[in-house]
């Protein structure tokens, strides 16, 4: 793998780089739509395409379970299986460990789930758990870590920070190993996963044993999980200051538009979240003018597009009201059309961040996306 960077900001961190994969080259930074089950809400490959997305990130153990990684492995992989043509992303499905409905319980061993579909127990260890990304084919996967809820002591986060250590070095060793049986040109990207919680000690533990273990990227874990935005962005901060420069680094879970751009600024390269999307079906749009309440009165006879600025094939096709009458009336095309402008929206933020790195102008586009998003 290469990472190669581009172009930095003369005066913060915010840069433009190269990512090669086994499928292609991408640019960073880039937002990921989250396609949990192989498909985004509402959106089919083919809009995801459309509305500007390079990569997309899919849940590998939720997909081991149905449709299975067997039969997504007989299909020719999660890119052909739903017919994507980016870079597709696997996450391990440690996140699932948030979930009370299927998380049972961790040890060094792995981690015990309950099948939601037919209620039998799983174990998942840090090997199985490469063979099953190995098996779906992304282009870039995940180390299994242990996420700790925010409102966990310090002595709990501290057991997470040494259980994802010890699976990251397990999930390494496997992954070379299976790697070694394919050719150069074949050959998945592996990210590890840091963990600390808001604890800046934890942090700092969990970077320098996973640095020593030489990953192809890292990646931020367990944040917009209940943590203030100053929390958020000292820690990220902190993150980026000490991971190896020479890597992609990439913060899960962040899809608000401010937090995005602070993060770029900070030298993240990479994000996802599937807030864009969900808040979408709830009401919740992006625009240029900053975020509106779709579902409000106000927008009932609102001959509008929902963002004037925006190019989007909702905005240059359909008006709010129309747009509020679907999600009101709870159609699929409401939340479709919502759904797309998030999305399109995010993709054209990153571009115009991307501009901004290239003229040395990011400090000043920073300030304007927080004057738009103060309320």
């Amino acid at each position: 793998m290469t990472f190669t960077i581009t172009h930095k900001d003369e005066k913060t961190n915010a840069r433009i780089g190269i990512i090669s994969t086994k499928k292609g080259e991408i640019e960073t930074p880039f937002f990921m739509p989250v396609a949990t089950k192989s498909a985004t809400k509402h959106i089919n490959s083919q809009q995801l395409t459309e509305l500007g997305a390079k990569a997309i990130i899919s849940n590998a153990l939720i997909l081991s379970l149905r449709p299975g990684n067997k039969l997504i492995k007989k299909l020719g992989g999660i890119g052909k299986f739903m017919n994507f043509q980016g870079i597709n992303v696997t996450d391990s499905g440690g996140f699932q460990m948030y979930s009370p409905s299927i998380y049972l319980t961790s040890t060094e061993k792995g981690v015990q789930f309950k099948n939601p579909f037919s209620g039998e127990k799983i174990f998942i260890t840090p090997e199985k758990d490469m063979e099953i990304q190995l098996d779906i084919n992304s282009d870039i996967a995940m180390c299994l870590d242990r996420m700790p809820l925010y409102e966990d002591s310090k002595k709990e986060i501290e057991k997470s920070v040494k259980l994802t250590t010890l699976w990251a070095e397990r999930c390494k060793k496997h992954h070379t190993k299976l790697q070694k049986k394919l050719p150069q040109e074949k050959r998945q990207l592996l990210f590890g996963i840091t963990q600390g919680g808001v604890y800046k000690d934890l942090r700092k533990e969990s970077i320098q044993q996973l640095a020593e273990l030489d990953f192809d990227g890292y990646s931020i874990g367990g944040l917009g999980m209940g943590e203030t935005k100053q929390e958020q962005y000292k820690i990220v901060e902190l993150q980026k200051s000490i991971l190896p420069e020479n890597k992609p680094v990439y913060l899960m879970g962040i899809g608000d538009p401010i937090e995005i751009i602070n993060a770029i600024e900070k030298g993240v390269d990479m994000f996802d979240s599937r807030m864009p999307t969900m808040n979408a079906r709830r009401g919740t749009l992006f625009t240029s003018k900053g975020k509106i309440k779709i579902l409000n009165k106000k927008y009932e006879a609102d001959s509008s597009p929902l963002d004037k600025e925006c190019n989007c094939m909702a905005c240059k096709n359909y008006t709010r009201a129309y747009i509020r009458f679907l999600l009101r009336q709870n159609e699929s095309v409401g939340r479709e059309l919502a759904s797309y402008h998030n999305l399109f929206y995010l993709q054209t933020l990153i571009k115009q961040a991307k501009q901004a790195i290239k003229n040395n102008k990011f400090s000043e586009f920073k300030k304007s996306i927080e004057k738009m998003y103060k309320n």
